[in-house]
This record gives structure tokens, sequence and C-alpha cells, in this order.
């Protein structure tokens, strides 16, 4: 029988942030493929595990996942674990996650810390509805198209961003939606300088510019989505026609009436278009 393939979740930060459940897995497991070999053993030496490591990272992942398959079906276990968090999100790991999977091997979550998860959680911001863009382009003309093309989503958005383009990142949003907007930067989640700023990206921007130490660290930038104005004074094209109807067999007060029966629309608004379609 086939071995399995374990997705394991590691701290971000904080290594207390480790389930009972993972650390069993990775004591257990044949096999641990690890981003980085040598960061991934001082969260092992901290849990007591002994374990054999191999690297999988994104310049060797599409040549390693085949060898890596075929030991999952000569019935060896494997567990899956990136530098910090839950892997494939802006970490290695897909190329084998989708391999195991074609090959009809078991491949089973074991869940635990995301920087996304927590960035939302604590943000104040909308939560219901999100998109997570993962880090953005590295230049700054692509990352204005980039926020071009999202300033108009009406879904909180987030993505990360390095301490190397923090500020250029934000200068760059800046020029693209209003200043208004409010974001929230989140820095070094779980770690011992934990920042989490909520406010409009005018306040944001001048805090990040003026303090040093809000350009260090890893981040993960949420941005509020955009509010669509409802102009509850005009009515579609379907309404609009079937008023037009109603109007050329009765008055205005029964078309108007028989309109929000059908349509749904707000009587004052359908009363305001029939005077309108009437040229009274």
């Amino acid at each position: 029988m086939s071995g399995k393939l374990y997705v394991v979740a590691t701290p971000i930060g904080n290594l207390a942030d480790f389930s009972y459940r993972a650390v069993e897995i990775l004591k257990t497991v044949d096999l641990i493929a690890a981003e980085d070999t040598r960061h991934v053993k001082m969260l092992l030496q901290h849990y007591s595990i002994n374990n054999n490591l191999i690297s999988l990272h994104q310049h060797n992942e599409e040549h390693a996942s085949p060898g890596l398959v075929e030991k999952l079906k000569s019935g060896l276990n494997i567990a899956l674990v990136s530098d910090a968090g839950t892997p494939l999100l802006s970490d290695p790991g897909m190329p084998l996650v989708r391999l195991a999977k074609q090959q009809g091997i078991d491949v089973s979550p074991i869940p635990g810390a995301c920087a996304v998860i927590a960035a939302l959680s604590v943000s104040g911001l909308p939560v219901t509805r999100f998109t997570f863009e993962g880090f953005l382009p590295r230049t700054s003309s692509a990352r204005k198209t980039f926020f071009s093309n999202k300033k108009s989503d009406t879904a909180t958005w987030v993505f990360y961003e390095s301490s190397h383009r923090i500020l250029a990142s934000l200068e760059d949003l800046l020029e693209v939606i209003s200043g208004g907007r409010r974001i929230v930067v989140a820095r070094e989640l779980t770690k011992l300088f934990e920042t989490v700023v909520n406010d409009t990206l005018d306040n944001v921007l001048e805090q990040v510019r003026s303090d040093n130490n809000m350009q260090k660290g890893e981040f993960v930038v949420l941005v509020e989505g955009a509010v669509v104005e409802k102009n509850i004074s005009e009515i579609t094209e379907e309404q609009s026609r079937v008023l037009k109807v109603l109007l050329k067999e009765c008055s205005i007060k029964t078309a108007v009436a028989m309109a929000v029966e059908i349509t749904g629309a707000r009587k004052k608004v359908l009363y305001q278009a029939a005077l309108d379609i009437n040229g009274k």
C-alpha cells in the first residue's frame, strides 16, 4: 500500500504555536521534506524530533517531487513543511502535492499557523470575503498595475511584502487608491516585536516612513474593499421596460403600483421614472 503525504503547518514565529498532532506526525513519518533543512532543524530540536530530512524548495521541487512520489508509492510516509506557516501559500510544495494527488496518494492536512489567517483575525477589517494575492511584483510599474486592477474589489484583499519593499509598495498604493482607504499592516506576527496598525493609508504610510522599525521584518498587508455607492434614484433597464409597457395601458398610479409588485423596485423611484417617461 502507498504511504501518506502530510502537509504540516509550522509556527510563523512563536515556537509554542505548534499542535500536538503536528509534533507526533513529524516524529513518526519516514521522511520530512523541508523548504530549508537548516531552518527546520531548529524547530525539530525544540521538540526533540530526530528524523530524516530532505530539501524541497522552489529551485528543485519540479525535479525532486517525482522521486518523493515513488517513495510514497513504495509505502513511506512523508511530511511536507515550509520554513514557516502553511505550505503552498506562497511557499513550495505544489508540484509534490499535485503529483501525489494525480497518483492517487492520500494527502492529509495538519493545520496550524498561517500568516494570512492570523492577520485577518486581528485586522478589524471585514473578513467574510477576502482574496489572498501572495507576494507583489518587484517593480513599481507592475505593482501599480496590480493595484489598479484591485482597487475596485469590494472584498478585503491581502498580500505579503518584504522589508525591502514595504515602503515603496505603500507609496505605489497611494498613487492608485484614495489615501482615506483603511489598510492594516501586520508586522512580525507572533514574534517579539509584533505590530498591527489599522488606519487610513495616509496615516499608515506616514508611520512607516517615520519609523525605521516599521520597515523591518515580515509583513502582511490588508486593504479594505472598495465601497460601491448605489444610486437608488435609478432603475434597471428591465424595470424601465416593465413600467413603459404598463403605462401604455394604465394610469401612472396603477402602472407604478403594478411595477412595484412585478419588479420589487421602490415606489418613489418608479413614480419619478413614470413621470419622466410621460414627460411630466
